[in-house]
């Protein structure tokens, strides 16, 4: 059998069915009309932030990067939970708006950003994180078309990254931001247009484990923020650390030891140089806040055996959950934390494969792995759906269209 991920710690079971916020997953299910169904818990999200902020120091802000679930319902739970947004795209900027964000909470970072999308943040007050000096001219001209003062950060591509992170953003040829040796130019271009210069964004990877890493990266990139300070002359007002923080999602994967990264960098900004005493420090994170909040619901609806091995055919897949499908296709596949949610914690009967109603052999949700004795009608619980689930997964694909989501 191949091994499962780790199970997120405090599910439970109410009368052997899988429970979120209080109820079993039948009774989401019942509520929303069906399935496929995306479950987010709202109360581990405020448990989440609440932990990350005991841990962290009391001056660093928490910014929440959308593009991990851009849901409506969660955008306005975190309104009232974090100090800033992080978005990428003007899709993102409309519904924050929606929810009643001020532009002025707001950055916006990516490349390849529209005219249309640069004059929308103009107009609304949100700092652009500059990627280019291209970028810098077209947001510097519409200013001035507008006759607005733009708030501007400038993106570095660090000359680092960090180790040991799923997703490498910087270190090396990148397309994101700027080679810290053009960063001071442009900043001094930026103050003679009289831009309102708001500070550096260095985003090194993120979805690491290991706290040591993420110490050393951030250590590194406080380094990296008062040298460009000083090439500058001038103190940067804000400093976008970047994330980082992974959630485990296989089986050797352990949890970010979080207070250890919290001390590392407390220590930090007691030892910061005098020209970032008055910056204003950020963290900006998305998986980390919502991944392990989040559940997929799908429903058996055929089990069938073929050459001795057991399938159970879903209503949902790949479609709805392309990071636990593997990826269209990765090297070394593996599981996710599945579970059969409507015999949640009986003990394993059988080895089965967990597959998806498309027709394409990559659409599996758990391969060859234990589970409780399923059938036509149990629900599948994929975990750690949170993050990158229904908005990062082809929905439109083969017609089948998009799941249900809930916050609850």
């Amino acid at each position: 059998m191949k091994p499962l991920g780790p199970i997120p710690s405090g599910f439970e079971a109410i009368d052997g069915v899988l429970a979120v916020a209080g109820k079993p997953v039948t009774h989401w299910v019942e509520q929303a009309g069906g399935t496929p169904l995306f479950l987010y818990s709202a109360e581990r999200i405020r448990a989440r932030i609440a932990q990350l902020r005991a841990a962290m120091p009391e001056r660093l802000a928490l910014h929440y990067a959308v593009k991990a679930n851009p849901f409506g319902p969660v955008l306005s739970l975190m309104h009232g939970l974090v100090d800033g947004f992080d978005i990428a795209s003007g899709g993102e900027l409309r519904e924050l708006l929606a929810c009643g964000v001020s532009g002025a909470e707001i950055s916006f970072a990516g490349p390849g950003k529209r005219d249309r999308e640069l004059e929308a943040a103009i107009v609304h007050g949100v700092t652009l994180n500059l990627e280019s000096e291209g970028e810098a001219d077209r947001a510097l001209a519409l200013g001035q078309k507008l006759g607005l003062r733009p708030r501007l950060a400038v993106r570095v591509n660090p000359d680092f990254d960090l180790k040991g992170s799923g997703m490498k953003m910087g270190g090396g040829a990148k397309p994101f931001g700027m080679d810290a040796e053009r960063i001071p130019a442009l900043v001094r271009r930026l103050l003679d247009a009289d831009a309102d210069w708001r500070g550096f964004h260095i985003f090194a990877g993120s979805q690491a484990l290991d706290a040591n890493a993420i110490a050393e990266t951030q250590g590194q990139t406080l380094e990296l923020a008062a040298r460009l300070a000083e090439e500058v002359g001038e103190a940067p007002p804000h400093c976008n650390l970047g994330g980082g923080l992974g959630i485990p999602y296989f089986g050797p994967d352990r949890p970010v030891d979080l207070e250890a990264v919290g001390a590392a960098l407390a220590q930090r900004f007691d030892q910061l140089p005098d020209i970032l005493q008055e910056t204003r420090f950020c963290m900006e994170l998305g998986r980390y806040l919502v991944g392990e909040a989040g559940v997929y619901l799908t429903q058996v609806l055929d089990r069938k055996t073929s050459h001795g091995e057991t399938f159970l055919v879903t209503d949902g897949g790949l479609h709805h959950q392309l990071a636990a499908s593997g990826n269209f296709g990765t090297v070394v596949r593996r599981n996710y934390p599945v579970a059969i949610a409507t015999r949640f914690g009986e003990p394993v009967e059988e080895e089965a494969s967990i597959v998806g109603c498309l027709c394409t052999p990559l659409d599996k949700l758990a391969e060859k792995a234990g589970f409780p004795c399923a059938d036509v009608g149990d629900l599948v619980a994929v975990f750690c759906a949170g993050a990158y689930g229904a908005s990062a997964s082809p929905a439109l694909f083969l017609g089948q269209g998009p799941a249900l989501e809930r916050l609850v």
